[in-house]
């Protein structure tokens, strides 16, 4: 069974392949877990990137802000699927 990509705190890194957490596996895995539940997915993607700032706060960093919203929620936009619409 392959391990979860899972983040490491306080850096935030994917424990499996040390990128910036969430990483693109992981991004498939909430996806996968969240599939037609978009706004659950948002909200639980807004609490890890609090969750992160926070940590990076306590650390003596200033995040980013931009950048954590691009990291942690900006790649949500290519989970959603256009509705297509029926023609009469």
């Amino acid at each position: 069974m392959p391990r979860p990509h899972l983040p490491m705190r306080p850096a935030w890194l994917c424990r499996v392949c040390a990128a910036q957490w969430p990483c693109p596996a992981a991004q498939l895995d909430l996806a996968t877990e969240f599939h037609g539940h978009t706004v659950a997915l948002a909200f639980y993607l807004a609490a890890m990137m609090h969750d992160a700032m926070d940590d990076m706060y306590r650390l003596g960093g200033h995040p980013d802000r931009t950048a954590m919203h691009a990291r942690f929620l900006g790649w949500l936009s290519l989970t959603r699927r256009p509705r297509r619409t029926e023609r009469h």
